[in-house]
Parts: structure tokens; sequence; C-alpha cells
């Protein structure tokens, strides 16, 4: 038996960040690179050279051992969010989801239109 979950997801996340570790990079110098580092165990120079991806032949990547530990410490579902942003999207709620913003934009484009004298008039066209 499979178990349904709804999430609301905070919109685009996975447009903000380019990847996993810039999304977590946001929450801990949101909250703080001493006091996050400290909530999962590692050294805030550390941290911050992994949240980085390391220097020149010295590559870092954030362990998913430390990924969960932020999770879990922090309650920052950024992360989670952003992996089903980017990975788990129906098509339908895509465009779902674009249609809503399509029509948001043309009822603002009407108000502007009117605003500018411009709505419902007929292109004017030159004398010959």
């Amino acid at each position: 038996m499979a178990a349904q979950l709804t999430l609301t997801l905070e919109e685009g996340i996975s447009r903000r960040h380019r990847s996993l570790r810039e999304c977590m990079a946001a929450g801990v110098y949101q909250r703080g690179l001493a006091r996050t580092a400290a909530d999962i165990d590692v050294a805030p120079s550390k941290l911050s050279e992994k949240l980085s991806g390391g220097t020149g032949d010295r590559v870092r990547d954030v362990s998913v051992s430390e990924l969960e530990r932020y999770i879990e410490a922090t309650g920052d579902l950024g992360p989670v969010h952003y992996l089903v942003d980017k990975f788990l999207r129906s098509p339908d709620a895509v465009q779902a989801a674009a249609m809503a913003q399509m029509q948001q934009q043309l009822q603002a484009l009407a108000a502007l239109m009117q605003q500018a004298g411009v709505a419902g008039a007929a292109p004017k066209r030159g004398r010959r």
C-alpha cells in the first residue's frame, strides 16, 4: 500500500538555487555559519569550504550524513523542497502553475494598458 503525502513547496526554489549545495548554503548563512556548524558538529571553516565546493585541487563536498544532520538540527526543509521541486514535479503541476502565473500577468498587463490609455484601442495607421 502506497502512502500519499501532500507538500506545500517554496515556489521555484530549484530555479533560485543552482544546486543542492547552494540551497543548503543559503540556509546555513541565513542561520549563521558558526551556529549551524556547531549544530552539525563540523568546524565553521570546514563547513564554509564544503559549502563553496573547495578550492583548486582541494574539492570538498557536503556528505549525505552532514546534509541529514543539518536538516535534523535546523528543521530547514529547503534542501528537501529543492530536490522535490527539481525532480518530482509532475508536468501537469508545472503546466498548472504556469497557467496561473500567466493569468496573473495578463490581468496586470490589462490594467497597465488601461492606465496607459491603450486598452482596446486599435493601432493608428500613418498617413500616406
